[in-house]
């Protein structure tokens, strides 16, 4: 029976997946999985029992990635599974930030009381929220992953014309792009070429304050800005400053801080990307599949601290085998197994992880006796 901690409230599509070997709930004792969204575990004591941890979302700041890795617990994520979520809640953003429908409507409300002569005031007020459209303008998408992809992609089908940057751009994301994205080879041309610009990227200690007073200055002026990736990507101060003169036209987000609340040509609202019922099911499944998928085989997909390492069972017993990189850890681990059968061996950074199928279990002493090794489990 394995036992799985759900620290947030995860959508039964998920937890049902994992079947009738799996106590689930939020009181659970001694997990061997945990599933979370939002919850914060950098306080969170680790138990010796804990295995794997499955965010349900693609971000993963709430988790201690690498004091986890160094315990021997496998932290996955779900990207993809709330990209349309979140591409529809910027599509929304991007109209708010060029239509003054947000403004708009706070205005109207205080015509309250007016009886008849409401339709009239709103037809005779309405003129101060011109706002321009965004057919034919330069949206600039910097990250061109799973939500960037489909940023890009739906905005061009509205009309706009569509720049996008990416270092790190895979071949297949590539490919998924419409052919009328341009992909340019560095951040600046994006910056300076755009009306509006809307960043998806991770939040690490390179892309922290990434839109900042210099990455503004760069920018046209009236430029209006959209950040539904992390908090701390847009440096708020630059950004208010970069309003008061007039250079930034809007800055449109879902990451609620003090300083950018109530003020003017801002438009802040809750974290809401993937607050949709279709987007909270397709985490939950994902991540229910990936933490079944390891405990049960063995098999690591879409880890955000150890590779992805698959490989179709060929022993009797199978050997999973968490490790610190070192020029020599596989040899050293496949040598102190008896009757090997197969091996898949791949390492990420600081760390590395290993499938070993073999004929018994009579090896686990040695292997664990391997410097680099930091946990085995035998299936």
């Amino acid at each position: 029976m394995y036992n799985v901690l759900t620290l947030n409230k995860i959508s039964p599509n998920g937890t049902s997946r994992l079947g009738s070997g799996y106590n689930v709930g939020d009181a659970v004792e001694n997990p061997t999985a945990v599933l979370v969204r939002s919850a914060s575990m950098h306080d969170m004591e680790m138990p010796e029992s804990l295995l794997a941890i499955a965010r349900c979302g693609a971000g993963t700041n709430n988790i201690p990635k690498d004091a986890c890795a160094d315990k021997g617990i496998v932290v996955f994520n779900t990207p993809g599974a709330n990209a349309n979520a979140v591409k529809e809640l910027v599509l929304a953003g991007l109209l708010l930030s060029s239509r003054k429908v947000v403004e708009g409507i706070e205005w109207v409300k205080t015509l309250k009381g007016n009886g008849e002569a409401v339709g009239k005031m709103a037809e005779k007020g309405k003129g101060q929220f011109v706002g321009p459209e965004i057919l034919g303008k330069t949206l600039g998408v910097i990250g061109l992953g799973a939500i960037g992809i489909l940023v890009a992609n739906a905005a061009s089908a509205l009309g706009m014309k569509v720049i996008g940057y990416d270092p790190f751009l895979s071949v297949g994301n590539a490919l998924k792009l419409d052919p009328s994205v341009k992909v340019f080879p560095t951040i600046d041309e994006v910056l300076a070429d755009s009306d509006y610009i809307s960043v998806h990227v991770p939040l690490t200690s390179d892309t922290k304050d990434l839109i900042d007073a210099d990455a503004i200055a760069k920018m046209k002026d009236g430029v209006r800005i959209l950040n539904y990736s992390r908090d701390g990507l847009v440096n708020c101060a630059a950004v208010l400053d970069a309003i008061k003169s007039g250079k930034v036209s809007k800055y449109v987000t879902d990451f609620a801080t003090d300083d950018v609340l109530a003020e003017e040509n801002v438009i802040c609202m809750p974290h809401l990307g993937a607050s949709t019922p279709e987007s909270e099911d397709n985490c939950a499944v994902m991540a229910a599949d990936q933490i079944k998928e390891y405990l049960e085989n063995g098999n690591i997909v879409n880890s955000v601290n150890f590779p992805n390492v698959t490989m179709a069972k060929s022993g009797a017993v199978r050997y999973c085998v968490l490790f610190k990189a070192g020029d020599d850890a596989v040899k050293n681990i496949t040598s102190a197994v008896s009757g090997l059968k197969a091996v898949e061996a791949k390492t990420r950074g600081a760390y590395g992880y290993a499938i070993v199928d073999a004929a018994d279990d009579s090896s686990v002493s040695s292997i664990e006796a391997v410097s680099d090794v930091i946990k085995v489990r035998v299936i």
